[in-house]
């Protein structure tokens, strides 16, 4: 089935379950660009969970989650509606890229979008209006890069409006029992990759009232199975705690480890890295976190922390220039309680 943009989100009266496309346009060459959805309806009315997956080309694994949590979900047992957008970036998709050459533009900071703008920000817009002015809970499936490994983390906003509280979404964020909880800045983001960060699904979605977060699922660029099903049971916690999925595995309750500062690890030379150490650990100031070799094999470097950190993602691609990332670390956290 295929249709243009609507906020409507019915489902056909003779099926529980639908599939199709939403157009934003065409290539040159003539073929159009359609995004494909998935909608799940409930047996009575409820909350309405949206995930959003491959805002960014390159981010694979949370498609697989995506369709999986879909697939596994039991429509006679379910309240409320579901919708999945697996692949939300297309050309960039197509492109295997984080953004696509088209525009060079970064999805997942041009919402809400629009929809007479560059093709990136018609998709956003064409996503946005469509599903996200609708849903009650959005989770927006990320990786990391991929040059990178890392383990399962969340990263979430709170939004000045105070509509969503903070104890709000790491409640929500516990369902997918991360390794740590990442408060991401948006006036500062001092740490962080520059842009729009104000232009995250995800704070345009908390403006609205939704509850939304992002979670980081591995490394991009491949299939990393044990991540895609720690994505896939973290979805399935999530729609039984918000009452989705009445057979659903029931929520977690433990202190979360929140980060609320980070800082990228930069490769002082160029030449080959070494990690020493792997993501979802802590070290102490001073350690080796991994060496840098010249062509002759002789170590140039010795990268190390400048402060405890906690490892969140460490380079697996060893070919680096001067200034490349080969490591993004936690530099300050702290336990709390996730609440139910």
């Amino acid at each position: 089935m295929n249709e243009n943009t609507s906020s409507s989100l019915a489902v056909s009266a003779d099926s529980m379950s639908q599939r199709g496309t939403i157009g934003i346009g065409s290539t040159a060459g003539g073929r159009e660009i359609r995004i494909p959805y998935l909608v799940k309806q409930g047996r009575s009315d409820g909350p309405v969970l949206w995930v959003n997956a491959a805002v960014h080309g390159d981010e694979i694994n949370g498609v697989f989650a995506a369709q999986r949590f879909f697939d596994r979900l039991d429509a006679s047992t379910m309240n409320g509606k579901v919708v999945v957008t697996p692949v939300a970036n297309l050309h960039a998709f197509d492109e295997r890229r984080k953004t696509t050459l088209i525009d060079g533009i970064d999805m997942d900071q041009c919402f809400p979008g629009k929809a007479d703008g560059f093709v990136t920000e018609r998709a956003a817009a064409a996503l946005f209006e469509r599903f996200g002015r609708s849903a009650n809970v959005i989770v927006n499936i990320h990786t990391l890069g991929t040059p990178f490994d890392a383990s399962p983390y969340a990263v979430y906003k709170v939004h000045p409006n105070g509509l969503v509280s903070e104890a709000s979404l790491l409640s929500h964020i516990a369902c997918f029992e991360p390794t740590i909880a990442c408060r991401m800045p948006v006036a500062d983001a001092s740490g962080e990759l520059p842009g729009n960060i104000a232009g995250a699904l995800d704070y345009q979605a908390l403006s609205l009232g939704a509850t939304a977060f992002m979670i980081e699922l591995g490394g991009g660029g491949r299939l990393e199975n044990d991540f895609v099903e720690h994505g896939v049971a973290g979805l399935l916690r999530l729609a039984g705690k918000i009452g989705i999925n009445g057979h659903g595995t029931a929520a977690v309750s433990r202190p979360i480890k929140r980060v609320t500062k980070r800082a990228h690890r930069l490769a002082g030379v160029a030449g080959l890295f070494e990690p020493a150490t792997s993501p979802g650990r802590s070290v102490s100031a001073g350690s080796t976190i991994g060496v840098i070799r010249d062509l002759f094999g002789d170590v140039i470097e010795d990268v190390r922390t400048e402060c405890d950190s906690w490892v969140i993602a460490i380079r697996r691609d060893p070919v680096v220039h001067s200034g490349d990332r080969v490591a993004f670390l936690g530099t300050e956290w702290s336990d709390v309680d996730a609440g139910q």
